[in-house]
Protein backbone atom coordinates (compact mmCIF):
# COMPACT_ATOMS: atom_id res chain seq x y z
CA UNK A 1 0.00 0.00 0.00
CA UNK A 2 2.72 2.21 0.73
CA UNK A 3 4.92 1.71 -2.28
CA UNK A 4 1.36 2.56 -4.35
CA UNK A 5 0.96 5.69 -2.71
CA UNK A 6 4.44 6.69 -3.68
CA UNK A 7 3.73 5.81 -6.94
CA UNK A 8 0.59 7.42 -7.16
CA UNK A 9 2.06 10.98 -5.32
CA UNK A 10 5.22 11.26 -7.20
CA UNK A 11 6.34 14.27 -8.50
CA UNK A 12 7.71 15.36 -11.60
CA UNK A 13 11.47 16.83 -10.80
CA UNK A 14 12.51 19.94 -13.13
CA UNK A 15 15.72 21.36 -12.83
CA UNK A 16 15.96 24.95 -12.10
CA UNK A 17 19.18 25.53 -14.26
CA UNK A 18 17.08 24.19 -17.17
CA UNK A 19 13.65 25.30 -16.41
CA UNK A 20 13.58 28.16 -19.15
CA UNK A 21 15.63 26.31 -21.99
CA UNK A 22 13.26 25.08 -24.74
CA UNK A 23 12.76 23.56 -28.03
CA UNK A 24 9.83 25.57 -28.57
CA UNK A 25 10.87 29.18 -30.70
CA UNK A 26 10.22 32.13 -28.17
CA UNK A 27 8.09 34.57 -30.40
CA UNK A 28 4.99 35.55 -28.39
CA UNK A 29 4.99 38.58 -26.44
CA UNK A 30 2.69 40.05 -23.76
CA UNK A 31 0.75 41.60 -26.42
CA UNK A 32 0.47 38.37 -28.21
CA UNK A 33 -0.55 36.22 -25.25
CA UNK A 34 -3.22 39.25 -24.38
CA UNK A 35 -4.84 38.52 -27.67
CA UNK A 36 -4.68 34.66 -27.37
CA UNK A 37 -6.22 34.95 -24.09
CA UNK A 38 -8.63 37.29 -25.04
CA UNK A 39 -9.80 35.37 -28.31
CA UNK A 40 -10.38 32.51 -26.68
CA UNK A 41 -12.09 33.56 -24.11
CA UNK A 42 -14.28 36.18 -25.72
CA UNK A 43 -15.62 33.41 -27.74
CA UNK A 44 -19.20 31.98 -28.60
CA UNK A 45 -20.15 31.92 -24.96
CA UNK A 46 -20.89 35.03 -24.37
CA UNK A 47 -23.14 35.43 -27.05
CA UNK A 48 -25.08 32.17 -26.72
CA UNK A 49 -25.25 32.19 -22.79
CA UNK A 50 -26.22 36.02 -22.52
CA UNK A 51 -29.70 35.88 -24.16
CA UNK A 52 -30.96 32.43 -22.58
CA UNK A 53 -29.76 33.33 -18.81
CA UNK A 54 -31.07 36.98 -18.96
CA UNK A 55 -34.62 35.29 -20.70
CA UNK A 56 -35.19 32.14 -18.74
CA UNK A 57 -32.47 32.17 -15.28
CA UNK A 58 -31.88 35.59 -14.17
CA UNK A 59 -33.56 38.44 -15.99
CA UNK A 60 -31.50 42.15 -16.37
CA UNK A 61 -29.81 40.86 -13.14
CA UNK A 62 -27.41 38.84 -15.34
CA UNK A 63 -24.72 41.59 -14.98
CA UNK A 64 -24.37 40.38 -11.33
CA UNK A 65 -23.78 36.83 -12.41
CA UNK A 66 -21.03 37.64 -14.63
CA UNK A 67 -19.53 39.67 -11.63
CA UNK A 68 -19.70 36.77 -9.43
CA UNK A 69 -18.08 34.77 -12.16
CA UNK A 70 -15.25 36.79 -12.88
CA UNK A 71 -14.47 36.98 -8.89
CA UNK A 72 -14.42 33.24 -9.32
CA UNK A 73 -12.36 33.57 -12.66
CA UNK A 74 -9.95 36.25 -11.27
CA UNK A 75 -9.18 33.73 -8.40
CA UNK A 76 -8.28 30.95 -10.79
CA UNK A 77 -6.39 32.91 -13.06
CA UNK A 78 -4.26 34.35 -10.33
CA UNK A 79 -3.32 31.02 -10.06
CA UNK A 80 -2.53 30.01 -12.98
CA UNK A 81 -0.53 33.25 -12.68
CA UNK A 82 1.62 32.01 -10.01
CA UNK A 83 2.25 28.51 -11.12
CA UNK A 84 3.22 30.11 -14.69
CA UNK A 85 6.21 32.50 -13.28
CA UNK A 86 7.55 29.07 -11.44
CA UNK A 87 6.87 26.74 -13.54
CA UNK A 88 7.21 27.95 -17.43
CA UNK A 89 6.57 24.62 -19.04
CA UNK A 90 4.06 23.62 -21.08
CA UNK A 91 1.07 21.62 -20.28
CA UNK A 92 -0.67 24.12 -18.28
CA UNK A 93 -2.93 22.63 -15.32
CA UNK A 94 -1.57 18.95 -15.81
CA UNK A 95 2.45 20.07 -15.18
CA UNK A 96 1.50 22.38 -12.33
CA UNK A 97 -0.48 19.46 -10.50
CA UNK A 98 2.20 16.65 -11.45
CA UNK A 99 5.24 19.34 -9.76
CA UNK A 100 3.23 19.84 -6.98
CA UNK A 101 0.30 17.21 -6.39
CA UNK A 102 1.67 13.92 -7.76
CA UNK A 103 1.46 11.41 -11.16
CA UNK A 104 -2.39 10.41 -10.30
CA UNK A 105 -3.84 14.16 -9.84
CA UNK A 106 -1.94 15.15 -13.08
CA UNK A 107 -3.16 12.16 -14.76
CA UNK A 108 -6.97 12.79 -13.70
CA UNK A 109 -6.19 16.79 -14.37
CA UNK A 110 -4.61 16.11 -17.75
CA UNK A 111 -7.61 14.06 -19.13
CA UNK A 112 -10.09 16.58 -17.79
CA UNK A 113 -8.39 19.37 -19.79
CA UNK A 114 -8.52 17.32 -23.19
CA UNK A 115 -11.99 16.95 -21.86
CA UNK A 116 -12.43 20.46 -21.66
CA UNK A 117 -11.09 21.20 -24.68
CA UNK A 118 -12.46 18.81 -26.96
CA UNK A 119 -16.25 19.65 -25.56
CA UNK A 120 -15.44 23.51 -25.81
CA UNK A 121 -14.05 23.68 -29.22
CA UNK A 122 -17.44 21.11 -30.30
CA UNK A 123 -19.81 23.82 -28.69
CA UNK A 124 -18.25 26.48 -29.75
CA UNK A 125 -18.07 25.32 -33.60
CA UNK A 126 -21.50 24.02 -33.36
CA UNK A 127 -22.76 27.49 -32.35
CA UNK A 128 -20.88 29.20 -34.71
CA UNK A 129 -22.54 26.10 -37.31
CA UNK A 130 -26.15 27.14 -36.18
CA UNK A 131 -25.98 31.02 -36.32
CA UNK A 132 -24.39 31.07 -39.92
CA UNK A 133 -26.60 28.35 -41.27
CA UNK A 134 -30.05 29.86 -39.75
CA UNK A 135 -28.84 33.50 -40.03
CA UNK A 136 -27.16 33.40 -43.77
CA UNK A 137 -28.55 29.90 -45.48
CA UNK A 138 -31.97 29.83 -44.21
CA UNK A 139 -31.38 26.40 -42.51
CA UNK A 140 -30.22 24.89 -46.38
CA UNK A 141 -27.51 23.18 -44.97
CA UNK A 142 -29.70 21.24 -42.06
CA UNK A 143 -32.23 20.68 -44.01
CA UNK A 144 -30.17 19.13 -46.98
CA UNK A 145 -28.24 17.21 -44.30
CA UNK A 146 -31.56 15.61 -42.73
CA UNK A 147 -33.24 15.36 -45.85
CA UNK A 148 -30.33 12.85 -47.12
CA UNK A 149 -29.02 11.23 -44.26
CA UNK A 150 -32.36 11.44 -41.74
CA UNK A 151 -32.12 12.21 -38.04
CA UNK A 152 -30.00 10.65 -36.14
CA UNK A 153 -31.77 11.33 -32.37
CA UNK A 154 -35.30 12.59 -31.20
CA UNK A 155 -34.29 12.08 -27.70
CA UNK A 156 -31.91 15.48 -27.44
CA UNK A 157 -28.90 12.97 -25.86
CA UNK A 158 -27.09 13.24 -29.05
CA UNK A 159 -27.19 15.83 -31.85
CA UNK A 160 -30.57 15.32 -34.46
CA UNK A 161 -27.84 15.21 -37.48
CA UNK A 162 -24.64 15.08 -38.55
CA UNK A 163 -23.06 18.73 -37.89
CA UNK A 164 -21.01 18.88 -41.04
CA UNK A 165 -20.59 22.90 -41.13
CA UNK A 166 -19.00 22.74 -37.92
CA UNK A 167 -16.76 20.15 -38.56
CA UNK A 168 -15.74 22.34 -41.77
CA UNK A 169 -14.65 24.65 -39.02
CA UNK A 170 -12.87 22.86 -36.67
CA UNK A 171 -10.83 21.31 -39.88
CA UNK A 172 -9.78 24.89 -41.07
CA UNK A 173 -8.78 25.82 -37.92
CA UNK A 174 -6.75 22.91 -37.21
CA UNK A 175 -5.00 23.58 -40.09
CA UNK A 176 -4.33 26.94 -39.46
CA UNK A 177 -3.17 26.08 -36.68
CA UNK A 178 -0.37 23.61 -38.50
CA UNK A 179 0.98 26.68 -40.17
CA UNK A 180 2.61 27.93 -36.68
CA UNK A 181 2.17 30.14 -33.82
CA UNK A 182 3.09 33.26 -35.81
CA UNK A 183 0.24 33.03 -37.98
CA UNK A 184 -2.10 31.66 -35.10
CA UNK A 185 -1.17 34.90 -33.26
CA UNK A 186 -2.01 37.04 -35.56
CA UNK A 187 -5.25 35.37 -37.02
CA UNK A 188 -6.25 35.04 -33.25
CA UNK A 189 -5.63 39.20 -32.93
CA UNK A 190 -7.38 39.97 -35.93
CA UNK A 191 -10.73 37.96 -34.91
CA UNK A 192 -10.19 39.93 -31.52
CA UNK A 193 -10.44 43.14 -32.89
CA UNK A 194 -13.30 42.26 -34.95
CA UNK A 195 -14.96 40.45 -31.51
CA UNK A 196 -14.25 43.74 -30.04
CA UNK A 197 -15.86 45.76 -32.69
CA UNK A 198 -18.42 43.91 -32.77
CA UNK A 199 -19.52 43.99 -29.53
CA UNK A 200 -18.90 47.67 -29.10
CA UNK A 201 -21.23 48.33 -31.87
CA UNK A 202 -23.96 46.33 -30.28
CA UNK A 203 -23.60 48.04 -26.95
CA UNK A 204 -23.65 51.52 -28.59
CA UNK A 205 -26.81 50.44 -30.65
CA UNK A 206 -28.51 48.96 -28.31
CA UNK A 207 -28.05 52.09 -26.02
CA UNK A 208 -29.15 54.18 -28.68
CA UNK A 209 -32.46 52.28 -29.14
CA UNK A 210 -33.12 51.29 -25.68
CA UNK A 211 -36.38 52.39 -24.32
CA UNK A 212 -36.91 52.37 -20.63
CA UNK A 213 -40.84 51.98 -21.05
CA UNK A 214 -40.27 48.27 -22.46
CA UNK A 215 -38.46 47.38 -18.63
CA UNK A 216 -42.08 45.96 -17.17
CA UNK A 217 -40.26 43.18 -14.79
CA UNK A 218 -38.26 43.92 -11.81
CA UNK A 219 -34.61 44.28 -12.21
CA UNK A 220 -33.99 40.37 -10.71
CA UNK A 221 -37.60 38.46 -11.77
CA UNK A 222 -36.06 35.14 -10.88
CA UNK A 223 -34.90 36.59 -7.12
CA UNK A 224 -30.95 36.51 -5.95
CA UNK A 225 -31.01 32.78 -6.22
CA UNK A 226 -31.42 33.12 -10.14
CA UNK A 227 -28.12 35.69 -9.81
CA UNK A 228 -26.27 32.20 -7.90
CA UNK A 229 -27.86 30.01 -10.69
CA UNK A 230 -26.95 32.02 -13.88
CA UNK A 231 -22.90 32.80 -12.27
CA UNK A 232 -22.50 28.84 -12.43
CA UNK A 233 -23.40 29.05 -16.14
CA UNK A 234 -22.14 32.47 -16.82
CA UNK A 235 -18.50 30.92 -15.64
CA UNK A 236 -18.46 29.23 -18.66
CA UNK A 237 -18.19 32.38 -20.78
CA UNK A 238 -14.97 32.77 -19.03
CA UNK A 239 -13.36 29.44 -19.83
CA UNK A 240 -10.31 30.35 -22.18
CA UNK A 241 -7.68 31.83 -20.70
CA UNK A 242 -5.75 28.91 -19.42
CA UNK A 243 -4.53 28.80 -22.85
CA UNK A 244 -2.10 31.22 -22.24
CA UNK A 245 -0.19 28.49 -20.00
CA UNK A 246 -0.30 26.18 -22.73
CA UNK A 247 1.97 28.92 -24.94
CA UNK A 248 4.59 29.55 -22.02
CA UNK A 249 7.43 27.69 -23.85
CA UNK A 250 6.58 30.09 -26.98
CA UNK A 251 6.61 33.28 -24.46
CA UNK A 252 9.91 35.51 -24.93
CA UNK A 253 9.34 36.10 -21.12
CA UNK A 254 7.07 33.79 -19.66
CA UNK A 255 7.95 34.72 -15.69
CA UNK A 256 6.48 38.02 -16.51
CA UNK A 257 4.33 38.38 -19.32
CA UNK A 258 2.08 34.86 -18.89
CA UNK A 259 0.45 36.40 -15.73
CA UNK A 260 0.46 39.72 -16.62
CA UNK A 261 -1.53 38.61 -19.57
CA UNK A 262 -3.91 36.58 -17.55
CA UNK A 263 -4.72 39.30 -15.52
CA UNK A 264 -5.13 41.44 -18.76
CA UNK A 265 -7.16 38.93 -20.47
CA UNK A 266 -9.97 38.59 -17.59
CA UNK A 267 -9.54 42.45 -16.94
CA UNK A 268 -10.30 42.57 -20.20
CA UNK A 269 -13.39 40.42 -20.81
CA UNK A 270 -14.62 42.15 -17.04
CA UNK A 271 -15.11 45.69 -18.41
Amino acid sequence: MERLSKILCRKKLIDSSTIHKTELSRCLTKFDLTSLGVATTLGAGIYVLSGTLARNVVGPGLILSFFVAAVASLLAGLCYAEFSSRVPRVGSAYTFSYVTIGEFCAFIIGWNLLLEYIIATSSVAIAWSGYLDSSLLNNAIMNLTTSGLGRLSASGIIAKHPDFLAFVLILVVAVMLSFGVRLTSLTTTVITAINIIVIVFIIILGGTFAEGKNWTDDFLPFGFSGVLAASASAFYAFVGFDVIATAVEESKNPSKDVPIAMILTIGKYIL
